[in-house]
């Protein structure tokens, strides 16, 4: 069942063209990945989605409702957590968390207990007194609180410790395992590639890889670390062969997959003492597409 369809979406600001017919495909109980840099068009996709801005062209369906025209029935069923959270400053954070749950209807006052000691939040204090992780606390247990069919997550670890965020992880395996599906937009590669099923990558608005993980993979380089009795020569004026270095004791480069076995059968001839491969990460992949573009 598709959760969510984003069919040749176009976004224009002026002469700005944000987002170039994108597509996005979300079934439910995907954990689906969106990823690309500052500025490449990650949130204007979300806020077209979520009914907040209306597409110049194509056709965007939640729960197979249209994403502007049935704007609050669609958002009776999502949870949304933006990247920069801004709360009520003379509410507490327990208030506020109570304002967001209760807008989806009934409150389920013991996960919404749990995930407040979870996530080590003071619901006590006023939320001008929160820091911006703490203020991103608040925002992740009003949306995992909720009985929520598709959660949109917009950088959402922005400001979490190393220990959050492994409960924001947590979370995620939890609603997947419930059937529920979730849309991740960041920048955090690591993340991405822990937790999601499937991954888009978007530059300057265009959808410019989508797949599963794993076959996304297959399509980039294997990474080589070779120690040879001699010294590699000619190797990396090879077809095929990326980011050639000379280490202390061997030598280290990518390989372009289908070249792997004519290099390999090349190396051999000086003499292999060790040598090591494996997959290549998302990082590499996504910095493939983004060679001399600054990520944040």
């Amino acid at each position: 069942m598709k959760v969510l369809e984003v069919k040749g979406v176009t976004k224009k600001f002026g002469k700005l063209k944000a987002l170039d017919k994108i597509d996005l495909e979300i079934k439910k109980g995907e954990v689906y990945g969106f990823i690309g840099p500052n500025g490449a068009g990650k949130t204007t996709a979300i806020r077209v989605i979520l009914g907040i801005l209306k597409a110049d062209e194509g056709d965007t369906k939640v729960f197979k409702m249209d994403a502007w025209s049935d704007a609050v029935e669609i958002h009776k069923k999502v949870a949304y957590v933006p990247g920069e959270v801004n709360l009520w400053p003379n509410l507490t954070g327990g208030e506020v968390i109570d304002l967001f749950t209760s807008l989806r209807g009934e409150v389920n006052k013991q996960k919404r207990d749990e995930l407040i000691k979870r996530f080590n939040l003071d619901t006590s204090k006023k939320c001008r007194t929160y820091s911006k992780g703490n203020r991103q606390k608040v925002a992740l247990i009003a949306a995992f609180a909720s009985d929520a069919d598709l959660f949109i997550l917009d950088e959402p670890t922005s400001g979490l410790d190393p220990l959050m965020e492994q409960e924001f992880h947590k979370c995620i395996a939890e609603v997947k395992k419930e059937g529920k599906s979730v849309l991740l937009s960041s920048h955090i590669l690591v993340e991405v590639e822990k937790l999601c099923d499937k991954v888009s990558i978007i530059k300057n608005g265009k959808i410019i890889e989508s797949g599963i993980l794993k076959e996304m993979k297959h399509l980039t380089r294997t990474n080589i670390y070779a120690e040879t009795k001699k010294e590699i020569k000619g190797i990396e004026k090879l077809s095929g062969i990326h980011s050639f270095a000379k280490k202390e004791s061997g030598y280290s480069f990518q390989v372009d997959n289908s070249m792997l076995p004519d290099i390999i059968k090349k190396i051999s001839d000086f003499e292999v003492v060790k040598i090591e491969s494996y997959p290549p990460t998302l990082e590499e992949l996504f910095m493939r597409h983004y060679e001399n573009v600054e990520v944040d």
